[in-house]
């Protein structure tokens, strides 16, 4: 069996790559190319020398970018008689509480897109009112004269009864001009009306343009063979990604998380917060001792309710824009110079960034940036931190310094919201710092929310092609109950998982995977009676004679550490089961190292550098590749590779560990 694979991970900035070949790993790294994603990836293939030779899994951003920047497809919606506000109705939540001036996003259906069908399923499943042949040809002829590229259906209580659904799907896939069309009974298969609507519109409305992409890519690969990370952490065929895009919108950053905590845990750390720090954005993920999901996501101010990992996203990468605000006080993000201009040190663009204020302040070697491919021009970082300066009535230095605590305190915020509001003390985690930028901000993080240690990954830059590529094949499977009191049985729980299992055992053979060596494992959606929001739990065995017991006590405890507290006098009620089907892909093992480099390890230069103490202008610069298992350095001091720059200030000390990881500390 051909045991290499290529991950590859296409951020807002850079697009990376990293090739396992039977344990040994090669990276790349290059400029995205925003108007057309494959450009970049097809080229860096090339450049590793594994085009149409080695199977690729591919961290996609094409459903993100068409949803986040409002670029996806002309969609109509069609909903049970009645409905057709939903959308715009939503939730009575708001955002945010105490601004009057907020303005929800507008629905990403027209209102005069949206179809209403004369059908009714009630609560139970029975049709109440059946959907008349001739009426729903009537609604795709009309939606057919919308001239619409998507088509979102979402009936009412079709997650119980979705043959009205079917009917539609086929009528619409009969067109001549066949639209993509997108149920919600194939989607998310769940109650909640609204969060279901959304979840399937949002799908309908990227999938054109993720169908295109996927199918350029494929023909440009040839029989290479693609796979596509899911935002739950394992990855789909290229296939199911073009039928059900909704489930990559959080691709990459997701590989990020599986990356992070693989490496973490290698290195006997299982207690971890990531911190991906990339151009546009960045994204942290608590795990305390396992990656965690969450089915109630909001993104680009839209409930996506497939299974997702629990990622906290802000608007602070390297390429977040720095600007005075009306006041005159200092705002950094969430706007982003992106790969084009990028910038000001990067040639083209005007606007200061974080990796400009970096540059300035020493952080940032010019020689030693992406391995010295890409040289930076450090006057042009210099004239539009001045320009800045100037507006703000300050001096560069200065200026520079405030861009980094202000992006510091946007991600401390982050890093706050995953684990103190969630009843998680930081001070008993290991913060896992990668990115291109994350490991340049890390120390300074821990040091103000008092995390003990940062690892940094050998390859910190490429981490989320890293996980992209050792991820397994996953699939995801729910399906809504409503199982309280004496329904709440074990046998009531088989009868649920049991064709689910069997349904997953069939897709998954399809992909190669036999029946013995997946993984099933069962998970509950539970919450106590009249509650408005469940708690996903493990299932236990279905042969535990005890078994609502053993479900209210895994709810209890669940509950007493999401909210701080729990009430077992309470009755509990399973809303949802969910099966996550994992077939485990054969991987290369990465060796650990067992050499440790005698002596001290010697800076391959110095360089002035400024943090809040003062300037140091004598600070090491040291080269990663030089640091073995056992080397030892005290900061301040930088440390450069390709893919990343990771800097010590001043009071922190850095050990490589026995896997290559430079696990930093405060001395």
């Amino acid at each position: 069996m051909d045991n290499r694979i290529v991950g590859v991970d296409v951020g807002g900035t850079f697009t990376d790559f990293l090739f396992l070949d039977e344990g040994r790993l090669s990276t790349y790294k290059a400029p995205s190319t925003p108007d057309d994603p494959s450009r970049a990836v097809i080229d860096g293939l090339r450049e590793l020398g594994v085009l149409n030779e080695v199977p690729v899994v591919h961290g996609s951003t094409v459903a993100t970018n068409a949803l986040l920047e409002r670029r996806g497809a002309r969609t109509a919606l069609i909903t049970t008689r009645g409905f057709e506000d939903i959308l715009e109705i939503g939730r009575q939540a708001r955002p945010s509480l105490y601004d009057l001036l907020q303005d929800k996003p507008l629905p990403l259906v027209e209102r005069d897109l949206c179809f209403g069908a004369p059908e009714r399923v009630d609560h139970h499943g029975d049709v109440v009112l059946p959907l008349a042949a001739e009426e729903a040809k009537d609604i795709v002829r009309r939606v057919q004269e919308a001239n619409v590229d998507a088509v979102a259906v979402s009936l009412l209580f079709s997650f119980l009864n979705s043959a009205h659904e079917e009917v539609l799907r086929e009528l619409l896939e009969s067109l001549p001009s066949k639209p993509f069309v997108s149920i919600s009974s194939h989607v998310l298969p769940e109650f909640r009306e609204y969060e279901r609507t959304s979840t399937v519109t949002v799908n309908a409305y990227v999938g054109p343009a993720t169908f295109r992409y996927m199918s350029r890519l494929e023909a440009q690969l040839g029989g290479q063979g693609l796979r596509v990370m899911q935002s739950s952490g394992g990855s789909i065929s290229a296939a199911q990604a073009s039928e059900q895009p909704v489930r990559t919108i959080l691709s990459g950053p997701a590989g990020g998380v599986v990356g992070a905590f693989w490496a973490a845990t290698q290195a006997g750390h299982d207690q971890i917060i990531t911190l991906d720090m990339g151009g546009t954005s960045t994204d942290v993920s608590l795990c305390p001792g396992g990656i965690q999901e969450t089915t109630a996501a909001v993104t680009g101010g839209f409930p996506v309710s497939v299974p997702m990992i629990d990622i906290h996203t802000v608007g602070a990468g390297g390429g977040s824009i720095a600007a005075g605000d009306a006041g005159g006080a200092l705002q950094v993000g969430p706007r982003s110079a992106g790969a084009d201009p990028g910038p000001a040190c990067y040639g083209k663009g005007t606007e200061v960034t974080v990796t400009d204020a970096n540059l300035l302040l020493g952080r940032l070697v010019p020689a030693h940036f992406l391995g010295g491919r890409m040289p930076l021009d450090v006057q042009s970082a210099e004239d539009a931190v001045a320009a800045l300066a100037s507006r703000l009535e300050s001096d560069v230095t200065a200026t520079a310094l405030g861009v980094v605590r202000v992006v510091n305190s946007n991600m401390e915020r982050a890093i706050r919201a995953v684990s103190l509001e969630r009843g998680f003390d930081p001070r008993e985690f290991t913060l896992v710092a990668f990115g291109g930028a994350g490991a340049m901000h890390a120390c300074e993080l821990a040091q103000e929310l008092r995390i003990p240690r940062v690892l940094v990954p050998v390859h910190p830059g490429i981490l989320s092609a890293l996980g992209v590529a050792t991820a397994d094949v996953v699939k995801d499977y729910s399906h809504t109950v409503m199982l309280k009191g004496n329904a709440l049985t074990a046998a009531a729980a088989d009868g649920v998982f049991q064709p689910l299992e069997a349904h997953a055992v069939e897709e998954l053979a399809r992909e190669g995977f036999v029946q013995e060596g997946l993984v099933l494992h069962r998970l509950l959606d539970v919450r106590y009676v009249g509650q408005s929001y469940e708690l996903t739990v493990p299932c236990p065995p279905t042969g535990d004679a005890d078994f609502q017991n053993v479900v209210s006590a895994e709810f209890h405890q669940a509950h007493q550490q999401r909210f701080g507290y729990s009430d077992t006098t309470q009755q509990v009620e399973v809303i949802n089961v969910r099966l996550k089907a994992v077939g485990s892909v054969d991987r290369p093992a990465i060796a650990k190292a067992t050499k440790a480099k005698p002596g001290e390890v010697s800076p391959i230069a110095h360089t002035e550098t400024v943090f809040d103490l003062g300037k140091y202008p004598q600070t090491p610069v040291y080269q990663r590749e030089s640091l073995a298992p056992g080397s030892r350095i005290t900061g301040p001091a930088i440390v450069v590779q390709m893919d990343a720059t990771t800097v010590l200030p001043p009071g922190w000390g850095a050990t490589v560990d026995g896997w290559g990881n430079l696990v930093a500390e405060q001395v």
